[in-house]
């Protein structure tokens, strides 16, 4: 089982001479809100100083974070790569991960 304090995060990245469409971009945000809606969605959003962004999300294990991230318009379209990493959440509702 999950913890209450584990997040899933999907770090989308621009794969090379791949343009984004509008339609893909309106697509991609469709599935954001939609995530939002199962309540899987924590925050989203581009990097300012790079290329790509993150999406964070609620999923009961890796695997179905990693069936999130390659349900997303931006990967099936094959214009953006993805990496999910398991995030543990360090806050004073866990006396941050019990070292506190």
């Amino acid at each position: 089982m999950v913890s209450d304090f584990t997040r899933y995060v999907i770090l989308l990245s621009a794969i090379e001479d791949r343009a984004t469409p509008p339609d893909i971009i309106r697509d991609h945000i469709a599935f954001l809100r939609c995530l939002d809606g199962e309540g899987k969605l924590v925050l989203c959003g581009p990097f300012t100083n790079q290329s790509g962004g993150k999406v964070i999300i609620r999923a009961s294990n890796m695997e179905d974070a990693t069936d999130i991230a390659k349900g997303d318009p931006f990967v099936r379209s094959g214009i953006r790569r993805f990496e999910v990493r398991s995030w543990q959440l360090s806050c004073e509702e866990n006396n941050h991960l019990g070292m506190g």
